[in-house]
């Protein structure tokens, strides 16, 4: 089983960029899909990105087309998402989450890091 940690959220003007890690332990990374979610207050939580096991494939929502980058290091055991041109409604809870059947729900989550945009 694996648990992830998030980091690298904080408070960041529009047009600005984060960068977020989510830290993977206590199971094999390079096995699992990982994903990118986000909730704002009073919103569902909702897929932003994902990437598959070894990194060929990836997939973004239609709000971090363009400006949102997903990355993994398997050696590392990391995952990223690099978020540039930032606006104020991606303001939210970013959580990071890992699966190992592509098709099917995520397994495993992280507790969250919040990021601010201010305008």
């Amino acid at each position: 089983q694996v648990q992830l940690v998030e980091s690298g959220g904080g408070l960041v003007q529009a047009g600005g960029s984060l960068r977020l890690s989510c830290s993977a332990s206590g199971g094999t990374f390079s096995r699992y899909h990982m994903g990118w979610f986000r909730q704002a207050p009073g919103k569902d939580r909702d897929l932003v990105a994902q990437i598959t096991y070894n990194g060929d494939r990836t997939w973004y929502s239609d709000s971090a087309k363009g400006r949102f980058t997903i990355s993994r290091d398997n050696a590392k055991n990391v995952v990223y998402l690099q978020m540039n041109s930032l606006k104020p409604e991606d303001t939210a809870v970013y959580y990071c989450a890992a699966k190992i059947d592509w098709v099917r729900k995520y397994d495993y989550w992280g507790q969250g890091t919040q990021v601010t945009v201010s305008s």
